[in-house]
């Protein structure tokens, strides 16, 4: 559970910091009003988790400790959008269809109204 927990927490260093980095190289390219950095970020988040995800079912060396490492920790670190974009095909996959319009209802409507709670909280 430790080494789990380290590989994790190594991987979200390292999604963050590169996540971080890109948002100063996108600042620097667009100078406009809408968040090409964070529309960047999940895109390539979404497609990176999904390389890993395939990926770990076809290399016999990816355990579940680098499967935490690079799910959870790189990609989870670099965006917790990946993660919800996993989650979403995973039902979709399965044939979960209220379950996947609720999910993605849910996490929009709350996750905007959480924020603009947030936000009236702190005022």
């Amino acid at each position: 559970m430790g080494r789990i927990l380290l590989l994790a927490g190594i991987g979200g260093f390292i999604g963050g910091v590169l996540r971080y980095l890109i948002h100063l190289f996108t600042g620097r390219i667009f100078s406009i009003a809408f968040p090409v950095d964070t529309l960047l970020i999940n895109v390539a988040g979404c497609f990176l988790i999904g390389i890993f995800y395939a990926w770990s079912d076809k290399a016999d060396w990816i355990t579940a400790e680098w499967k935490f490492f690079l799910l959870t920790g790189l990609c989870g670190g670099f965006t917790t959008f990946s993660a919800f974009s996993l989650d979403s095909f995973e039902m979709l996959k399965q044939g979960e269809y209220l379950y996947l319009t609720l999910y993605i209802s849910l996490s929009l409507v709350l996750g905007i109204g959480a924020t603009f709670g947030g936000i009236v909280v702190m005022r």
